[in-house]
């Protein structure tokens, strides 16, 4: 039986090495993003590589689901989910059929890091009300911040995986450079530095600091981020 392991990010919250950490393993599955097509279909959003991405995926939410539990022919399948991409109305009960974890990151570093990308920037698209959302939603979830795991990666994905019932492989603390096959159509203007890397970066430093707009769109998210993070794996 195939355990599905459901992991809920925000952008640029490392959760494409976290991706790559799992894909590293011999017995795991990934999936990139998969709900990305349907929800820039639904809402009409005008994103980087916006076509390229509706071409590339699913763009009805139910048939996303049904693929989410296609069989795959390895014991884990780990499911990296931006859960902004989940839209109001769309099916959720298959959250009782998978291992929901939610992969945080203070607000501050967040913004600070999708500013570079994509200069038009609202606190919906940084993700945590909806991490928030979902996480009150399922049952049992489990909550790890990314700076943790920059802090002491081996510590903490230990953790997690004891957490999730899986048993701890040290391959997950690195991976080949140049990206991975599950890779989104999207990785081309996302994923340059991960490309570039072969394991996880060193504890982060100080805050950024962010323009006077920004620091209010982290003032508004930190209640979310710390409704989150007092559940965290410490």
């Amino acid at each position: 039986m195939t355990r599905r392991i459901a992991m809920w990010s925000g952008p640029r919250n490392l959760s494409t090495a976290m991706m790559y950490s799992f894909g590293a393993r011999n017995d795991c599955y990934v999936v990139d993003e998969p709900f990305y097509a349907a929800y820039l279909a639904a809402t009409g959003l005008n994103h980087p590589l916006r076509n390229q991405v509706i071409n590339s995926q699913d763009t009805v939410p139910t048939k996303v689901v049904e693929s989410l539990f296609s069989p795959v022919l390895k014991p884990l399948f780990y499911q990296k989910h931006m859960a902004h991409h989940i839209t109001a109305g769309w099916p959720m009960y298959w959250t009782k059929r998978v291992i929901n974890v939610f992969l945080i990151r203070h607000p501050a570093r967040v913004i600070a890091s999708y500013a570079k990308k994509r200069e038009s920037l609202i606190i919906e698209d940084i993700g945590l009300i909806q991490q928030v959302r979902i996480f009150e939603m399922v049952e049992s979830p489990i909550v790890i911040d990314s700076s943790d795991i920059r802090r002491d990666p081996s510590g903490m994905l230990q953790k997690l995986c004891h957490r999730i019932g899986v048993e701890w492989d040290e391959k997950m603390l690195g991976w080949p450079k140049g990206g991975h096959s599950a890779d989104g159509i999207w990785a081309a203007h996302w994923y340059g530095s991960v490309h570039q890397s072969q394991g996880f970066e060193g504890e982060e430093g100080i805050l950024p600091e962010l323009t006077e707009d920004y620091e209010k769109i982290k003032n508004d998210a930190m209640p979310y981020y710390e409704t989150l993070a007092a559940h965290r794996i410490i």
